[in-house]
């Protein structure tokens, strides 16, 4: 299968199924001599893992991370760094009724024809417990970043019809859904147990801020900063819209209020969200992401099964009620990935030119 890797230097593969024996990463690219340890990675792992409130999926994995490669007494080598994270509370049985029915809203029918043949055990690669993966290595890629004074957090500024109003970045963290509206917050929950209590989901939007990113980060035309950050944002399975700074709201502005003017302090806006055709102009980096609902439901669906004959299906087993705000350490992960491959590429740039 191919799209198992992203990332020019900073290189990064992911592997294994929802119900295989485990998932992982293998890093290649990553900087020697950065400290890591599995305790770097575990602590990131602790905000995506299930388990964790009543709308969360119920399955309890303990995702402790494994290094296998790539690190001695500490520091990173500079050779491939290896990762594995094991599946210990797999029910494979929870799935066998969907051996021959499609699930709406999954990737159950199109996998069946690009590959002729599909994982029914909560969807293997396509499955939410790949992104386990992914923040492993958005771990590693933030502990680079911060040697540089590059911060990324997520928020969530949106749940279902939830939307939080003003608030401070520094009250998102006194809520689970990390809601810079704590009022908000409030609403959240119990919109999600009215969710879980009529058997449906909910989607929501998620803020990343970068901070700290230097100006020059992206390359014109076809590598793009902001390209790049929102392919690798709509990279996540529940990702169905990204935009950066103003966003689809920029549509509907004159160019005199898109326009971020310039001034000899610096920038007297950010409508552009930190990045000027396609390279970071070193201002606060904002992007969004509109995550779907997830499709797994409790209540009766429509859909057909192998053979094209009709069923009526009610999915049970283990699954959350939003993404939100498991999510959140997800897209603050491909960020991380995204950023620290253009440093690198610029780095590369920077070297050659001093030389």
């Amino acid at each position: 299968m191919s799209g198992n890797t992203t990332g020019v230097l900073f290189r990064v593969t992911t592997w294994g199924e929802s119900h295989g024996p485990a998932l992982g990463a293998v890093i290649d690219g990553c900087p020697p001599l950065i400290e890591l340890t599995e305790t770097d990675i575990q602590g990131e792992l602790e905000r995506r893992k299930p388990g964790q409130a009543k709308a969360s999926s119920p399955r309890k994995e303990g995702d402790r991370v494994e290094i296998l490669a790539g690190v001695f007494e500490g520091k990173t080598t500079g050779t491939p760094i290896s990762l594995v994270i094991w599946n210990r509370d797999v029910r494979s049985g929870d799935y066998e009724a969907l051996r021959n029915v499609f699930r709406p809203g999954h990737g159950d029918y199109t996998y069946a024809q690009k590959y002729g043949i599909r994982d029914h055990r909560g969807g293997g690669r396509a499955s939410g417990r790949e992104t386990a993966a992914r923040v492993a290595a958005g771990a590693v890629a933030r502990k680079v970043l911060a040697r540089e004074g590059i911060m990324v957090t997520a928020y969530t500024l949106a749940l279902g019809n939830v939307k939080a109003e003003a608030g401070s970045r520094a009250a998102a963290g006194q809520n689970r859904f990390n809601c810079p509206d704590p009022a908000g917050a409030v609403k959240m929950a119990a919109a999600l147990k009215e969710a879980q209590k009529a058997g449906d989901t909910l989607g929501g939007i998620v803020e990343i801020i970068g901070q700290g990113c230097p100006a020059g980060l992206g390359a014109p035309v076809f590598d793009k900063l902001d390209a790049d950050l929102a392919r690798a944002l709509m990279g996540i399975g529940t990702v169905k819209g990204v935009e950066i700074g103003a966003g689809f709201a920029a549509a509907g502005m004159t160019g005199s209020q898109s326009n971020d003017p310039l001034l000899p302090a610096g920038f007297a806006a950010n409508n552009a969200g930190g990045i000027l055709a396609g390279i970071a102009s070193g201002q606060e980096l904002v992007i969004r992401a509109a995550c779907k609902p997830i499709p797994s439901l409790a209540r009766e669906q429509d859909t057909v099964d192998t053979n094209g004959k009709p069923v009526k299906l009610a999915i049970g087993g283990r699954h959350d009620v939003s993404v939100i705000p498991r999510i959140l350490p997800v897209c603050e992960a491909m960020v991380c990935l995204i950023l620290v491959d253009h440093l690198l590429r610029q780095r590369a740039i920077a070297g050659f030119s001093a030389g």
